[in-house]
């Protein structure tokens, strides 16, 4: 049975996204919580057994935090698709003395069962999924375990689907949000509407709590979301470059040089649309990628990591959001309080 958001003792409205693959740490969680908001893990890419210790770390020193999962919603890639496109980035893994396995592309489902056996063995005061929409018989047993449940969507059509399976409140993504979209439909061109427009529209589509996210760089940004009928909203890029970020030095340069000038959304790196800052990577490879998630995001992790080890930002997936130039040097609470129109509340609590 839903549950209304009563049961999250959060006064800031103002939260830290989930950031798979290494941004988001359990000190930028904790951040969140010592400034009345909610962080959240990012489960996404994680062993379970990796999760479960972070949950434990994060347990120890806040209560309120959420948990992220990829919900299934495989995007298959035509054998020769993939074999055309590991063929033409193997320069590129030469470079680093790497071979693409070009023969066989790797799928699977993020380890989808034993994470959510984690969650209800071990529940978390929220859970949120990603990529694709749970059963509802899973939503019901995570609520009946004392999870409060979130589904990401990207359109009111979405959003009727997430309420049909029985989530608890809608976390509505704008195109501007940074890293992957949370779309259903990989293959359909993303909309860009604005956030605070999708919020009304999701909010005239359904009667769940929202909260909003996606090029949330200040706090007029934070107020239009309100204002539309938010509950909070969630940012990622603006968290980037805090001392709390696990973002790579790489990535975290790149938001402020003056040599990346756009982000554009891309499939080149993993095979789903996400939001990067512009580099040779996806200028050369985003015309001839195929969809195909999570084959191609396998294919080309070896190499972005060779890339990141060598700050390489020809090559890197540097996730973005639009409002990247933003993100500042500065404790996560400092950002937090700023973006909810509260810069001093940062001092009142320990970070």
């Amino acid at each position: 049975m839903p549950r209304d958001l009563t049961s999250l003792p959060v006064e800031l409205p103002v939260w830290a996204a989930p950031m798979a693959g290494g941004p988001s740490t359990p000190d930028l969680v904790r951040a969140a919580a010592h400034v009345g908001g909610l962080g959240f893990l990012a489960g996404g890419y994680l062993p379970p057994a990796d999760l479960a210790a972070l949950i434990a770390r994060v347990r120890a020193g806040v209560a309120v935090f959420g948990v992220n999962l990829f919900a299934p919603n495989p995007v298959p890639v035509a054998p020769d698709a993939y074999r055309a496109y590991a063929d033409a980035l193997q320069p590129e893994a030469d470079r680093y003395d790497l071979v693409l396995p070009a023969d066989t592309a790797t799928e699977d489902d993020d380890a989808w069962a034993d994470k959510l056996e984690l969650l209800l063995r071990t529940p978390v005061p929220l859970v949120s999924f990603t990529f694709g929409l749970p059963a509802a018989d899973a939503v019901l047993a995570l609520q009946d375990a004392g999870n409060l449940v979130a589904q990401t969507v990207t359109t009111p059509a979405e959003a009727l689907a997430a309420a049909d399976v029985g989530v608890d409140l809608l976390i509505v993504q704008a195109s501007s949000a940074g890293g992957h979209s949370a779309t259903l439909a990989p293959a359909v061109p993303l909309a860009a509407i604005p956030l605070p427009e999708l919020v009304a529209e999701v909010r005239h589509a359904v009667p769940l709590p929202v909260v909003a996210t996606g090029g949330i760089a200040d706090p007029a940004d934070t107020a239009a979301a309100l204002r539309a009928g938010a509950h909070a909203v969630m940012v990622g890029t603006a968290l980037l470059r805090t001392h709390e970020s696990g973002a790579s030095a790489a990535h975290q340069d790149a938001l402020v040089d003056p040599a990346f000038t756009e982000t554009v959304l891309t499939r080149a790196f993993t095979g789903r649309p996400a939001r990067a800052l512009r580099n040779r990577f996806t200028d050369t490879y985003e015309p001839v990628a195929p969809l195909g998630y999570p084959a191609l995001h396998h294919l080309t992790g070896p190499l972005r990591r060779a890339a990141t080890a060598a700050h390489d930002t020809d090559l890197i997936h540097l996730w973005a959001g639009t409002g990247y130039r933003a993100a500042r040097v500065e404790p996560a609470a400092r950002t937090l309080t700023r973006l909810a129109g509260h810069p001093d509340r940062a001092d009142l609590r320990p970070n």
